[in-house]
């Protein structure tokens, strides 16, 4: 009943259950990733996905960007590569596309 008192409180917790979808959605399928280092990959990998999508990025163009620069991205800066230090180059890429 608090959400009457408080407008900024949700009156169900749908936000939080979409958010988790993807987990409940995925567990099956973790299941096959063919050994315990593909499961470490796959996690990696998700949590990328997801750390680009709370930075408010796109996941494919920030992993296309990520992709075509680390062959040549010295390993001792890799923390440049992270989403959040990337968010505001990707967003200056896109609205020169746009």
């Amino acid at each position: 009943m608090r959400f009457c008192d408080d407008g900024h409180l949700e009156i169900d917790n749908n936000a939080a259950e979409r958010s988790l979808r993807t987990v409940v959605l995925g567990r099956k399928n973790y299941l096959f990733c063919g050994s315990d280092t593909g499961g470490e990959r796959a996690a990696a990998i998700y949590g990328l996905i997801g750390t680009a999508k709370l930075n408010g990025l796109n996941p494919e163009a920030y992993l296309r960007e990520v992709l075509s620069r680390i062959a040549d991205h010295p390993i001792n800066r890799i923390e440049e590569l992270l989403p959040w230090n990337l968010a505001a180059e990707l967003a200056v890429k896109s609205s020169r596309a746009a």
